[in-house]
């Protein structure tokens, strides 16, 4: 995992689908590892955490599907860059506090309909 991403440009271009993960990374509560095949316990400070890997979409797929089946305060997500659009430059497993995002999710709907 050898590339580098400026994580700051990149949270900065996806403020329109995800508002919220900014201002998180500005105030350090997004944490960013590579993925040795092992879940690091979410704790605070952190609301997220991305894990830099070298894996096919399917295998991020499966991985983020078998984790949301494991943890029940936590929503995995993954990216990867043959997605295009708002993807991550490098292939990544998200994980994230449940209630955090959901909290997150629910303002962001409700600024919509005003």
């Amino acid at each position: 995992m050898a590339e580098e991403v400026n994580w700051s440009e990149y949270f900065a271009s996806i403020v329109s689908v995800c508002p919220w993960s900014k201002a998180y990374w500005r105030s350090q509560r997004i944490d960013i590892v590579d993925w040795k095949d092992q879940v690091i316990p979410l704790q605070q400070p952190y609301v997220a955490r991305i894990y830099k890997t070298s894996m096919t979409a399917r295998q991020l797929y499966n991985t983020a599907r078998r984790h949301n089946k494991l943890y029940d305060n936590e929503e995995w997500l993954y990216s990867h860059p043959k997605f295009k659009g708002h993807s991550t430059p490098v292939p990544v497993l998200i994980q994230q506090d449940y209630d955090v995002l959901a909290q997150a999710r629910a303002q962001h709907k409700y600024k919509k309909q005003l």
